[in-house]
This record gives structure tokens, sequence and C-alpha cells, in this order.
């Protein structure tokens, strides 16, 4: 009981109980996504088969990996700043929206010149082509961190549900009717459309009913504003493509160097580790506000609420960790099929990078708060480094399980081993060290 107390206790601190509507309506859409999503993505997985399977990972991997260019790293820095300076908000988005829109053009080109310079073949690359389309669409994400500075989720949550049924259907009825591989790809892009538009909606109705004019946050561009959103944003559009690097290139190199098929197998376990990565997200997306506030209060508080999250998040991903990683096998069967039975190795090994990645959730906002984002690019450019050598040693002789262990050490590495040896984020590596033994404060 006293372990369960010393958890719980964080959840009593007054930041959390103000947020903790916002924070609801976060984890009731995500548990929805995560059941539905999973449920659907399983049948996809069993009707496409590794082969297949592979293939589709692959160019979404592919896709992902240059996607993170099109934020501009600007995403937490435009919800601090809506946050600060509430009464330029249509400036803020208007600015930021087209700013992600020349982003989106440029990350499309570039998508576009690499994917037919490479070995793939014509259908891989236009298949890569589709889905690299909906990278326009994700300049709305502006409205999502809008939503968030008013801590009202719930209009991000209900776009982000329309999605998940508009997907879901699809896929479906793509399955039922034994659907070829373009149609799962193509819904890729309709999730992007669909997700913006119902962002839009939501925001313009909210004005309309608030009614206020500046709903027509189009028309706004200040280029005071934009050249400041790109000097704070640019550590953070490096460490963007150094995260997703270090998270899909694993893939991308394991088709390249053994098949599709080993990737299907991989995709296969690591999908399973990666349920849970929406924990720290829509826990640290939610207290920012929170922790914003009281930094500006007292250096005290805001250090004891930094511990508290650390602490929080810690043991949340070790209680999920462990029954995880003993039932590995089991889990792969029940949920995959016999085809997919290698995939239990993977997912043992790789389920233990949750911890790191839920620490390193929360370390990205501290950093933020710190206004220390160059420091986020030099652990994830160092972590990148650390995947891509260790892939390039264990891929050809290990295969899928080789990916997992260098995943699981370059996760590892920027969470605690780079950071340590900064000055300048040497205490707050210490905070992570200290909430495996629960630390409150």
């Amino acid at each position: 009981m006293k372990l369960v107390e010393r958890i719980k206790k964080p959840l009593s601190s007054a930041g959390v109980k103000k947020y903790a509507h916002n924070t609801g309506w976060l984890f009731a859409e995500q548990m929805l996504r995560m059941a539905a999503g999973f449920l659907v993505g399983l049948w996809v997985a069993r009707y496409l088969g590794p082969d297949q399977f592979g293939i589709y990972n692959y160019v979404i991997a592919f896709t992902s990996i240059f996607a993170g260019l099109a934020k501009l790293g600007m995403d937490e820095i435009l919800v601090r700043d809506l946050v600060n300076d509430p009464e330029k908000e249509a400036v803020y988005l208007g600015t930021a929206f087209w700013l992600k829109l020349a982003g989106a053009i440029l990350t499309i080109a570039l998508i576009t010149f690499i994917s037919i310079i490479s070995s793939d073949d014509y259908l891989t690359v236009f298949y890569i082509l589709i889905i690299s389309a909906g990278i326009i669409f994700q300049s709305f994400e502006v409205l999502d961190f809008y939503f968030r500075s008013k801590v009202l989720t719930k209009y991000v949550s209900i776009s982000k549900l329309i999605q998940l049924l508009v997907s879901s259907l699809l896929k479906v009825y793509f399955v039922v009717t034994g659907a070829e591989l373009f149609w799962f790809v193509l819904i890729a892009l309709i999730d992007q459309i669909s997700l913006a538009l119902s962002l839009y909606l939501n925001f313009y109705n909210r004005k309309i009913k608030l009614g206020l004019k500046d709903y027509n946050f189009f028309k706004y561009f200040d280029k005071s504003v934009a050249n400041r959103l790109l000097h704070d944003g640019w550590p953070m559009i490096l460490s963007s493509l150094a995260v997703m690097i270090y998270l899909r290139i694993d893939q991308v190199m394991i088709k390249n160097m053994v098949g599709e098929h080993v990737v299907g197998i991989y995709a296969a376990g690591v999908r399973i580790s990666e349920l849970f990565f929406f924990i720290p997200v829509i826990i640290c997306s939610s207290l920012f506000p929170a922790i914003l506030n009281a930094k500006r209060t007292e250096q005290q508080l805001f250090n004891k609420r930094l511990q508290q999250l650390y602490t929080f998040l810690t043991w949340i991903a070790i209680l999920i960790t462990i029954p995880v990683a003993f039932l590995s096998d089991w889990i792969v069967y029940v949920l995959y099929g016999e085809q997919f039975a290698e995939a239990g190795n993977i997912l043992m090994i790789s389920i233990w990078a949750s911890i790191f990645v839920f620490q390193g959730t929360a370390r990205g906002y501290w950093l933020v708060a710190e206004n220390l984002q160059k420091y986020s690019l030099i652990f994830t450019s160092l972590a990148t480094l650390v995947n891509v050598l260790l892939n390039i040693i264990l891929i050809p002789q290990y295969g899928g399980i080789g990916a997992a262990w260098a995943t699981l050490i370059s996760y590892s590495s920027s969470a605690i081993l780079f950071p340590i040896l900064f000055k300048r984020t040497r205490n707050s590596t210490i905070q992570l060290l200290k909430s495996f033994i629960l630390a409150r404060a």
C-alpha cells in the first residue's frame, strides 16, 4: 500500500487537479484510439501478412522520418507563446500556419527527390508520395496547440475521434472486400485530411459561439513573430529529424538489409511497445501550462512539480514494462497469430525502452520551459548516431532482434547517459535517476 500511496501522491498536487479535466479528455480519446486503432490494426496486419505489412510499415516509416521537418520545431514553443501572450493568438496562429505550410511543401519536395533516387521500386515510391501528400494538412495542427493552450483538449479529442472513426471504417471495409495494399496506404492521406477538417470546424464553431471575429487567422502573418518562432525552434527542427530517424530508421534499414518480411515481423512487435507511448505525451502536454505557471511563481515549486512528474511517469512505465516483457510471446501469439510468432522476442526487448521514452518525454518539456532546446538536438543526434551504428552492426547478423537492442540502447543513452555529461542538464538527469526510488521532491 505504501508503494501505491507514493505513486498516487503527485496526483494530489494543485497543478494536477487544475488540469485533471483536460487530462481526462485526452486519456479518454487516446484509450478509444488505442483500443479501436490497435484492434483494427491487428486485423489489417493479419490480412496483409508479414510481407505486405512490411511494405506498408516501410513506406510510413520512410515518410515519417522527414515529416517532422514540416513542423519546424515550433509545436511546444507555440503553446508557450499562446499561454504567455493570449491577446496575440490570431497573429501567432496565422504566422505559424503559413510557416508550417511552407515547411510542408519543401518537405514533400525533399521526400519526392530522395524516394525517386532511392533503390525502391516504382510502386513503393508511389506509396511514399501518397502518404507524403498528407504533410500539407499538418499545418492545421496549430489549432491543436491553440486548444491545448486554452486547456480545451476536448475539441482536439473530438477531432481525433472523428479521424479514428473514418479511418477504422475504411480499413474494415477494405479488409472485408479484399482490397489491395494501395487502399490501405491511401487511408494514411485521408487521416490527415479528416483531422485537419475536424480541427478547423471545431475552432470555427467555438469562435462563432463566443462572438469573436479573429477566427480567420489565415489573414495574419507577422514577419517578426515568424523570425522568432524559427529562431527558437531551429534546434527542435533538427531534433525532430533526429528523433524520427532513430524512431523509424530501424525499419528502413531492416528493409534494405534483410527484406520487407523482417520489417513486418519487427513492426508487429514494436507496435505493441509503442501502444503505451501516448501516456507520457498526454500527461506532459496537459500539465505543461501548469509547470510553466509554477516556474513563473517559484523555482522551488517548479522543481517539486518536475520531480513528481518524473517519478510518476517512471513508475507507470515500470509497472507496464515488467508484465509485458514476461508475457511477450503469449501476447504476440494471441494478437497476431502464428505467422508473426517471431515478434515475441522483439516485444520482450523493445518494451523496456518505454521507461526511457516516458522519461525523455518529460525531459523534453523541461528543456522547452528552460529554453534549452539545443540540448534536445544534441541528445537525439548522439542517440541517432548510436542507433544507426548499432543497426549497421547488429541487423545483418541478428535481424529484427538486433534492431530492437539498438533502439533500447539509444533510448537509454538519450534519456540518461548523454544528459548527465552536460552541466546544464545534469540536475535534471539526477532527478530522473531519483525517480527510480520514488523520490517526491
